[in-house]
């Protein structure tokens, strides 16, 4: 990839759910010298920590300023943020850690002329969106933390259009993964619903209904996006290079349920829907990513059936 020809790879946020598995590919693609992973703690026996370097980074201090020459950075996956369901609980650090940390990044990345992947999120939608939601439409989200994701879109344009900083984001769905643990996600159900499945007990209780529909999208579909979209050169990226939209595939919990149900017969599944399904009913069923196929070629590989014959087998 050319964007560590003179330079390394930053990884913020790098113990989460996305940041475990884009490490461990950026690592085996690059060598493991070159991707720097770094969190606001340390789980020492974490492969993050274990087989690359890694540094403690709060995203949120003027670290990161001295961090980016000393450490030679050219790309910045800045994947630090507080996710829907926890953002809700406590808003003012949601709006902190989001917002206020990605002009952090932002501004390193102007002063040392870094590239900058930010990710975005489904929870930009707001119940006005179309349930099949076009990559332009109105962004009235309903969330804090869809809030600061289109602030976090607007702010990486302006960086982009007033001082060149390449900035490059995707409107990621809920991510489905068997390495990492969810952290505080809406679409978290359709990871624990695997966990639960292959427990003793083999019963679950969703907090979302049976016929919630919501984008997904296999951790696999989801590396491949980021990695896909920032290998691509400049002229490639259209007017939405800060929040593409990507779909993978899109389910209600009781399809999920019906498939995983296949490999597990005796599985049970009741449904309890919380404070999430609001949340949930504020977001669009499908995501048009036409202008992503478009731009930079973005192919989904995994569908459905593919993607519980997978989890249930990495998880066991």
């Amino acid at each position: 990839m050319s964007e560590v020809a003179d330079g390394r790879i930053l990884v913020t946020g790098a113990l989460g759910q996305i940041g475990t598995d884009l490490v461990e590919r950026l690592r085996e693609i690059h060598g493991s010298e070159m991707v720097v992973a770094s969190d606001i703690r340390e789980i020492p026996d974490h492969p993050c920590v274990l087989n690359g370097p890694f540094l403690i980074l709060d995203v949120l201090s003027d670290k990161i300023l001295k961090l980016v020459p000393e450490e030679n950075i050219q790309t910045i996956y800045h994947l630090a943020a507080i996710l829907s369901a926890n953002g809700e609980v406590n808003p003012e650090l949601c709006e902190s850690i989001n917002v206020d940390g990605t002009r952090n990044i932002l501004e390193a990345a102007r002063i040392h002329g870094s590239r900058v992947f930010i990710p975005s999120s489904i929870a930009v939608f707001g119940p006005d969106a179309p349930k099949h939601a076009p990559q332009i439409t109105a962004l009235n989200p309903t969330t804090k933390y869809g809030m600061t994701k289109v602030d976090c879109e607007i702010m990486g344009m302006m960086y982009w259009i007033n001082h060149g900083v390449d900035v490059r984001g995707i409107r990621y769905p809920g991510i489905i993964s068997w390495k990492s643990q969810v952290s505080g996600g809406t679409t978290d159900y359709a990871v624990d619903i695997f966990h639960a499945a292959l427990s003793e007990g083999k019963s679950y209780d969703c907090f979302l209904k049976a016929d919630t529909k919501l984008p997904m999208m296999y951790m696999e579909d989801a590396i491949k996006a980021t990695i896909s979209l920032m290998d691509e050169p400049l002229e490639s990226m259209s007017l939405a290079r800060c929040g593409y939209n990507v779909s993978g595939l899109s389910f209600c919990a009781e399809e999920l349920f019906s498939e995983i149900k296949k490999h597990i017969p005796d599985f049970i599944c009741e449904y309890k829907p919380d404070v999430r399904q609001n949340y949930a009913d504020s977001w669009p069923d499908s995501i048009d990513d036409s202008v992503a196929r478009k731009d930079w070629n973005w192919q989904p590989s995994f569908e459905l059936e593919e993607l519980v014959e997978d989890m249930i087998k990495n998880l066991s």
